[in-house]
């Protein structure tokens, strides 16, 4: 995963032909250092997962514009806009198969 900030990912979701998902996490979080060890199998077990890590705390106004209701949150970015939000991370095949249509854009 790239770490990365609002600028950069505004940035990038200008490209309406890109397809990217980004990681929303606090670094105190439990739940969410869970959730980036699975996401973080599933990176090591393809190469073409576009995949991206931000830092709420350092967010506000994506927090705020993209109404980012609880961390950790994973945000499916396709076409410039979130295509979907997913705050419950069960598994790695769960997660597997939410990311799977981005390894294919």
């Amino acid at each position: 995963m790239i770490e990365t900030d609002s600028g950069a990912i505004r940035e990038r979701g200008k490209d309406t032909d890109a397809a990217f998902a980004v990681y929303f996490y606090t670094p105190m979080c439990g739940t969410c250092g869970v959730a980036e060890k699975m996401l973080g199998v599933i990176e090591a077990a393809t190469s073409a997962l576009p995949l991206y890590k931000c830092d709420i705390n350092f967010a506000p106004d994506l927090a705020r514009e993209w109404r980012i209701e609880s961390v950790p949150c994973l945000m499916l970015i396709e076409q410039g806009a979130c295509s979907r939000k997913v705050y419950a991370m069960r598994s790695v095949p769960d997660l597997y198969d939410v990311l799977k249509p981005l390894m294919t854009k």
